[in-house]
């Protein structure tokens, strides 16, 4: 007998993090759905956190993403304590924390978790956990 799926009465955790040439883009898109990120829980590496505080918003901040931030992420991904990642990357430019970044995507990929690396994605993300 197959189990049935429960919907989980707690919060949803959601990861943000921005390159910095995207981070801008990234608080935009957060203050234009304010009211939808406060009904979550959010995990931010160090410098995108400091910009969510500013923007009304009490992420948990990890390290910053060159000093193991993303990979804090991605340990939360892998333990299932996070539901969702939306990483607007900088794809024209180099990051020295390169190996991290593609740990982080590559551990959303094989636990199933939804990754944004775009805006467009990021919306879509949004709107299917406010369904959940």
């Amino acid at each position: 007998m197959a189990k049935k799926a429960r919907r989980s009465s707690a919060l949803k955790t959601i990861a943000l993090i921005a390159h910095d040439g995207k981070k801008a883009d990234l608080i935009g898109f957060v203050k234009d759905h304010l009211n939808v990120f406060k009904s979550f829980n959010l995990i931010a590496t160090a410098t995108t956190g400091g910009h969510l505080l500013a923007a009304g918003l009490n992420p948990k901040r990890k390290l910053s993403g060159p000093y193991g931030g993303d990979a804090q992420i991605a340990a939360e991904v892998a333990t299932g304590k996070c539901h969702a990642v939306i990483f607007l990357r900088d794809p024209l430019g180099m990051h020295p924390h390169d190996p991290d970044i593609s740990m982080l995507l590559r551990i959303c990929e094989v636990h199933d978790v939804p990754l944004a690396t775009n805006l467009s994605t990021a919306k879509l993300i949004l709107k299917g956990l406010q369904r959940l």
